[in-house]
């Protein structure tokens, strides 16, 4: 980027919050595997709206590709310099623009700024003696315009949905520069397109997420949560009907582990503690909640569970006696991801297919994957109650990164084939990004892609939103 142009682009946000220096921008860069390090040669931190719009305008009249950029926390490289990039792209940090703006009790509504950190939205719901149920284990540092963008799933979706059902309304500039004001707070607008949900799910390629109406829901007035060890997964699958059965939506967490990531944990997380005492290949921690009072979340949880031993499906169980060993249970959920890294190099998916498939397809994931590399560690564990599953392979104790990561395309293949059988999805919650752009063009219905591509020419002809992202053969500048 030329001299004259990095001016124009720094005098819009302010010298200060125009970084253009090697070790200022390293951080807007790198991903925390490793997989997407690009190049970029200006890094802009607008704090308004007022400077979004300019940026856009400015970067549509000269062509500049734009990448919005949350927390830095995705795990696909929809947030970070395209491969194929060339430096050319500038990258646009929300992280100023971080403040909760409205907490209203009456309509049940938060108005926050994009770069508001969701561990900030959790406590200002929470000082509100309200729930915003989007939980994630990044939720210290990822950012809401990136959790809107990527439509992140998290712990909560069997109870409250994806992000997309936890959104209300958006304020966002186009690539034009325009700003569209869909800051509703109405449950009903039937007037048109719903163009928030354009946005939600589109990876920064459409525009960019300026702010956001939020969804707030009433605090439980009673939560338990359990540990369960159970045989195999079509054990969990019946627990997890029965425990819908009892409960319904105070079902609000059914989390599903392989022995593998809850050996990893414990080897890897200080602090935690196997949380039953017998060792099973399998492990179910269930969250149930109560709108009335402590008393009903507990019988409910000690009737399930009562039932369940009674009808073979479950070997172990433990109830948490506190709410810090609540914390500490799910803690023991949240850490499997960072807990594979000390194990080496891992070969990662973020798939679903229908939840009563679940047990087939782990079944025969598994003897695939094992036809490939038969000393691979197999680390699954996820969201069992919508059918979300981490199928992740952590390299063979005693090889090198690069040997494991030569079976790469075979394993992706293996288990994206089984998907697409079992009529799935190669990406639930995590986006699709650089990692899964060339395989969706491949898998996606082609009416769907066709209009897919109508709808980004449409709103960003110059092409200049997070190029090399989501689509093949798109406009790019």
């Amino acid at each position: 980027m030329d001299r004259d142009l990095k001016s124009r682009f720094a005098t819009i946000v302010g010298e200060r919050h125009a970084l253009d220096q090697a070790a200022d921008i390293a951080p807007y860069i790198e991903d925390t595997r490793g997989r997407w390090n690009g190049t970029s040669s200006l890094v802009l931190r607008p704090g308004s709206v007022a400077e979004v719009s300019a940026i856009l305008a400015l970067a549509t009249q000269t062509r500049t590709p734009v990448i919005p950029q949350g927390g830095n926390t995705g795990l696909v490289g929809a947030g970070l310099p395209w491969l194929e990039g060339g430096g050319r792209e500038v990258i646009l940090s929300l992280g100023r623009m971080n403040r909760v703006l409205d907490v209203d009790g009456d309509t049940n509504t938060m108005v926050v700024e994009a770069g508001c950190v969701l561990e900030t939205i959790q406590k200002a719901a929470e000082e509100a003696d309200r729930l915003f149920p989007l939980s994630l284990g990044s939720q210290g540092s990822c950012q809401i315009g990136g959790n809107i963008s990527s439509n992140a799933g998290g712990t909560a979706v069997l109870a409250y949905g994806n992000t997309r059902d936890l959104i209300m309304g958006l304020e966002a500039v186009l690539p034009s520069g325009a700003v569209w004001n869909g800051l509703s707070r109405l449950r009903k607008d039937n007037t048109g397109y719903d163009l928030k949900n354009l946005l939600v799910g589109a990876e920064g390629t459409l525009g960019v997420v300026t702010k956001a109406v939020l969804k707030l829901f009433p605090r439980p007035r009673g939560r338990e949560v359990a540990y369960v060890a159970v045989q195999s997964p079509n054990h969990a699958l019946k627990l997890l009907n029965r425990a819908k059965a009892t409960v319904g939506n105070g079902l609000t967490g059914f989390e599903f582990m392989a022995a593998m990531a809850m050996e990893f944990t414990l080897k890897h997380t200080q602090g935690v503690r196997r949380p039953v005492e017998t060792v099973s290949p399998w492990y179910v921690l269930v969250e149930i909640s109560s709108g009335r009072c402590a008393q009903d979340a507990r019988a409910s949880m000690e009737a399930i569970l009562q039932e369940a031993f009674e009808a073979d499906l479950l070997v172990d169980a433990t109830i948490a006696q506190s709410a810090a060993q609540q914390d500490a249970f799910w803690k023991l959920r949240e850490d499997m991801s960072w807990a594979q890294k000390p194990e080496g190099a891992s070969i990662k998916h973020d798939i679903s297919v229908p939840v009563g498939a679940l047990p087939a397809f782990i079944e025969k994931a598994d003897k695939a994957v094992l036809t490939i590399v038969p000393e691979a560690r197999i680390v699954n564990f996820g969201h069992m109650g919508d059918g979300n599953l981490h199928y992740n392979i952590s390299q063979p104790v005693g090889w090198e990164r690069e040997q494991f990561f030569a079976h790469e395309e075979a394993i992706h293949e293996a288990v994206y084939d089984l998907v697409i059988a079992m009529e799935g999805s190669i990406s639930a919650e995590h986006g699709v990004g650089q990692m899964k752009r060339d395989k969706l063009a491949t898998i996606k219905d082609p009416t769907a892609l066709s209009m897919m591509r109508s709808i980004k020419d449409a709103l960003d002809p110059a092409g200049i939103m997070n190029p090399g992202k989501v689509l093949q053969f798109e406009q790019t500048p």
